[in-house]
């Protein structure tokens, strides 16, 4: 599950300062996502912020998060189309297969193209067979992703108002560095 990611001591000469090390909490990460990819984003974000101040840096870590979570919505956001994309097969397999089945054959036909769905997913033969007789029956692959976003409408809106509310944070943080930097700075 979620939790804190003991650090190699590789990790420990990072952009930041010593002793702003305590505003950074370790990130939480989720199982596949890789420490090296969450330093390297961080530290890039650092650079181009280039904070000073402990509120600097509290901001510039927070930016960092914001980017991080963003950068998760989209992956996880995309896998989730992917299992859709599953599902969308299956459903067009029973729009063609399951046409004039005799009612004592449905459940068998039924199973058959559930089977045909997953060879689909794990078969790339298979894949291509399956491909070549929705095409042929008008179902070509902007068909088929049409079905994917029908089925996955409300979780996909779920993704897009987190994108959206991290996107509206990150930037409110950006507009709050430049004021606090401009104000340090006694610019206008």
């Amino acid at each position: 599950m979620n939790g804190p990611v003991s650090l190699p001591s590789a990790h420990s000469t990072s952009v930041l300062p010593s002793e702003f090390e305590v505003l950074c909490p370790p990130p939480q990460l989720l199982p596949g996502e890789n420490i090296d990819q969450y330093h390297a984003l961080q530290a890039t974000i650092f650079r181009d912020l280039g904070p000073q101040s402990a509120i600097e840096w509290l901001l510039a870590i927070d930016i960092a998060e914001l980017s991080w979570e963003m950068q998760r919505y989209r992956i996880l956001r995309h896998r989730l189309l992917n299992t859709y994309r599953h599902k969308a097969i299956e459903m067009t397999l029973r729009r063609i297969d399951m046409v004039g089945i005799a009612p004592e054959f449905q459940d068998a036909a039924e199973t058959y193209t559930i089977y045909n769905a997953l060879d689909w997913q794990l078969d790339a033969s298979a894949a291509t067979d399956i491909e070549a007789r929705l095409r042929a029956y008008g179902f070509d692959q902007h068909a088929i992703s049409m079905e994917v976003y029908v089925q996955a409408r409300e979780i996909f809106i779920l993704f897009e108002s987190l994108l959206n509310g991290a996107q509206l944070r990150r930037l409110m943080l950006l507009k709050e560095i430049n004021n606090f930097k401009r104000s340090i700075s006694g610019g206008p």
